[in-house]
């Protein structure tokens, strides 16, 4: 197992295998199918032994094509990738997974530089955890990412200058004279990135959601200073959205606070 893989050597217990049984003995029991994406056999058998024994459904791949033809196949409720395997570099296959799914990743690397967790999370990603790591911090960071895979109910609109926003079907309509044009390449396409973000923003209308907040949810844990991250994203979301990307009206920004989006 070398570095460049982003291996980490060591006991089970800083792979994040419980060194006992112990913490088996009262699983909180979740649900949902979960596609582990491990070529490490040691850290495959635990991370599998300790999701079933909390009610989820388990699905594993060694490599990279392996695991695109197992989430087309039958799609997961989540995924857990590692970066290093052994024949696609696990951002790659974010980057793939993503023409097609939105599907929260939560990534597992040996990889500690702010580079690599910057071009996870710019793929696609949805949270980085580095290893060694703790199984119970692990589970924690997987629940939250499938609470906020929860979607909206059918039917659930919102309007942003002459985009009419689908958070359930995560489709963005243009209406002219109030018909809605459907056809594709009238389409507005956002990125991963972008729908977390106005996802974030139309679900909680008129209300300020802070930069730390926002940083915390989308690009994870010590990103909270990295406020360019947001104006970049949110000059992009403008543009495409708003009716005078210049002098928004909905997706509005509060100086040195956050943003809100104004209904």
């Amino acid at each position: 197992m070398t570095q460049a893989r982003g291996r980490t050597e060591g006991s089970p217990a800083r792979l994040g295998v419980p060194a006992s049984p112990a913490t088996l003995a009262a699983p909180v029991v979740q649900g949902g199918r979960i596609l582990i994406v491990e070529d490490e056999p040691a850290l495959l058998r635990a991370l599998r032994i300790n999701l079933r024994a909390r009610g989820y459904d388990v699905a594993t791949a060694p490599t990279g094509l392996e695991a695109l033809a197992e989430a087309e196949r039958q799609p997961p409720d989540a995924v857990l990738l590692d970066l290093g395997l052994p024949d696609l570099d696990g951002t790659e296959v974010i980057r793939r997974l993503r023409t097609w799914s939105t599907v929260p990743v939560i990534v597992l690397s040996g990889r500690a530089g702010p580079g690599d967790k910057i071009a996870a999370l710019d793929a696609g990603a949805d949270d980085y955890v580095t290893k060694p790591f703790s199984m119970e911090e692990l589970l924690a960071r997987l629940r939250a990412a499938l609470r906020r895979e929860e979607r909206p109910a059918a039917g659930t609109t919102f309007t942003i200058g002459h985009c009419v926003v689908d958070l359930a079907a995560y489709t963005v309509t243009r209406v002219t004279d109030g018909v809605h044009v459907a056809a594709a390449a009238d389409a507005v396409r956002l990125t991963p990135t972008e729908w977390r973000l106005l996802e974030m923003l139309l679900t909680a209308p008129g209300q300020l959601v802070s930069s730390d907040k926002l940083l915390n949810a989308v690009w994870g844990p010590g990103f909270e200073r990295s406020t360019h991250y947001l104006r970049f994203h949110m000059a992009r979301l403008r543009r495409k959205l708003e009716a005078d990307p210049p002098r928004p009206r909905h997706l509005l920004t509060e100086p040195g606070m956050g943003y809100r989006y104004q209904p």
